[in-house]
C-alpha cells in the first residue's frame, strides 16, 4: 500500500498554487492536504480546500475571518487568519511544503517550514533574493530540503550532477524577453498595465507577468541561481529565448551542455517537486518539435531591459542590497500598475533606492524584515513626492 505524503501549500489561489491543486487533485491517491493559505481571495480558497479536503484553511488578512469561517461552515475543515496563523500552516507536520506566496510576505512561513525540516518546494523567489545566505544557512543547520520550482531553476536542478559540481563551466538561464523583447525604449514609454500583463507564453500573476515584462523577474531568479547552486556569479548567464522550450541549461568542462525541455506549464516543475526523486504523470501538452521548427537565442539588452543590470549589481554588492532592490521593486510595480508610474519608471525607481541606501552587511533576518518595512515605506514616499 502507497503511504500518501501530506501536503502544505502556502499561496493556493496565485497561479503556482492553483496549478499545484491540479496536481494534488489528479494524484489523490499519492497526497493528502493537511493545510492551504490564501492572501485575500475566500471564495477560492473555500474551494481548494473542500475539493482538496484540507485539515486546514488560512486566509492572511484577518479581516476576512468570518468570511471564510461563513464559507467553510459544516465542514471540519480548521479556520484561521492572520500572519501569525500562515506560519503555523507551515509549521504543521507536512511532509511537504509548496512555498507559492508572492513576495517577501512568504519569507517568515517558509522559514517555518525550513525549520522543522520539511522538504521545500520553492516558488517564492524572493525568499532567497532578500536572505539568500541566511536562509541557505538555515536550511543547512535544520537538513530541509530545498526543490526550486521555477521552471528555471527546477530545470538547473535536474540536470546538475551534484557530484560533478566541480565541472560546470557555465549555468545558463533562459529568459523569454516578454511582451516587449522587441519593442524600441521609445515605444515602450507608453505601455500600459494591460500590455505588460499579457506574456507571450506564460499564465502568471500579476506581479510576476510585470517582472518578467521588464526583465527583474530574471534578475531576481539570477540572485535566486546564485543561491541555490555553489557556482560563481560570473559563470551564471542569460540568454532570451522566446521559446521558453528550453527552460534552462548547465555546461560542462567537456564542453557538454545539458537542458531540460518542456511545455511552458508550471505544472511539471510543481510535480517534479512534489514527487522527486520519483516523477509523476502531468497531463500538459507534449512538444512537438516537428511544430516548434527552431529554437532561437539572443542576449539580453541591458539598456531596454536595466533591471537585469540592477539585479546583477545588487548580487555582487551583496549584503543589504538586494533586499533593497526586492523591497523598491515590488512597491514600484504595484504603484505602475495603479497608475502611478509608467512602466519605465519601474527599473528608474528601483535604481534611484539602490543608490539611495548604502549598503552593509546583513546579519540576521530581523535586521532584513526591518530593512524591507523601511523600504517599502521610503519608496512610496519618493513615488508620491516625486524625490
Amino acid at each position: 500500500m502507497t503511504i500518501k505524503k501530506s501536503v502544505c501549500v502556502l499561496g493556493v489561489t496565485g497561479s503556482v498554487g492553483s496549478s499545484t491543486v491540479d496536481i494534488l487533485k489528479a494524484h489523490a491517491d499519492k497526497y493528502v492536504v493537511d493545510a492551504i493559505t490564501a492572501h485575500r481571495n475566500v471564495p477560492a480558497l473555500a474551494k481548494a480546500a473542500i475539493e482538496l479536503g484540507a485539515a486546514m484553511a488560512v486566509i492572511a488578512d484577518e479581516s476576512l475571518y468570518e468570511d471564510l469561517k461563513s464559507a467553510l461552515s459544516g465542514t471540519k475543515i480548521l479556520v484561521a487568519a492572520g500572519d501569525d496563523a500562515l506560519v503555523e500552516a507551515a509549521s504543521r507536520p507536512s511532509d511537504i511544503v509548496i512555498a507559492a506566496i508572492i513576495g517577501a510576505a512568504g519569507l517568515k512561513a517558509t522559514l517555518a517550514a525550513i525549520r522543522r525540516g520539511a522538504r521545500v518546494g520553492l516558488a517564492n523567489k524572493e525568499t532567497l533574493v532578500c536572505a539568500g545566505d541566511l536562509m541557505m544557512a538555515e536550511v543547512a543547520k535544520y537538513k530541509a530540503t530545498l526543490i526550486p520550482v521555477d521552471s528555471e531553476h527546477s530545470a538547473i536542478f535536474q540536470v546538475l550532477e551534484q557530484k560533478s559540481i566541480d565541472k560546470v563551466d557555465r549555468i545558463l538561464l533562459t529568459a523569454s524577453g516578454g511582451p516587449f523583447r522587441e519593442w524600441s525604449l521609445e515605444e515602450m514609454k507608453s505601455v500600459s498595465p494591460k500590455q505588460a500583463l499579457a506574456h507571450p507564453n506564460w499564465d502568471m500573476g500579476a506581479k510576476i507577468s510585470i517582472d518578467s515584462a521588464t526583465m527583474m523577474n530574471k534578475g531576481l531568479e539570477l540572485i535566486e541561481a546564485c543561491r541555490l547552486f555553489p557556482v560563481p556569479e560570473d559563470r551564471i548567464e542569460v540568454v532570451v529565448h522566446p521559446q521558453s522550450v528550453v527552460h534552462s541549461m548547465v555546461e560542462y568542462s567537456d564542453g557538454s551542455v545539458l537542458a531540460q525541455l518542456g511545455s511552458p506549464d508550471m505544472r511539471t516543475p510543481i510535480a517534479y517537486a512534489l514527487s522527486w526523486p520519483e516523477r509523476i504523470r502531468v497531463d500538459v501538452a507534449r512538444l512537438d518539435f516537428a511544430t516548434i521548427g527552431q529554437l532561437n537565442f539572443t542576449s539580453p539588452d541591458l539598456k531596454r531591459f536595466p533591471a537585469l543590470r540592477l539585479a546583477r549589481e545588487a548580487l555582487r554588492a551583496g549584503g543589504t542590497v538586494p533586499t533593497v532592490l526586492n523591497a523598491a521593486n515590488e512597491i514600484a510595480v504595484g504603484a505602475f500598475l495603479g497608475g502611478k508610474l509608467t512602466f519605465l519608471q519601474i527599473a528608474e525607481t528601483v535604481e534611484r533606492m539602490m543608490n539611495r541606501i548604502a549598503a552593509s552587511p546583513l546579519r540576521d533576518l530581523d535586521q532584513m524584515f526591518d530593512l524591507d518595512d523601511m523600504i517599502r515605506r521610503e519608496t512610496l514616499g519618493m513615488i508620491k513626492t516625486g524625490l
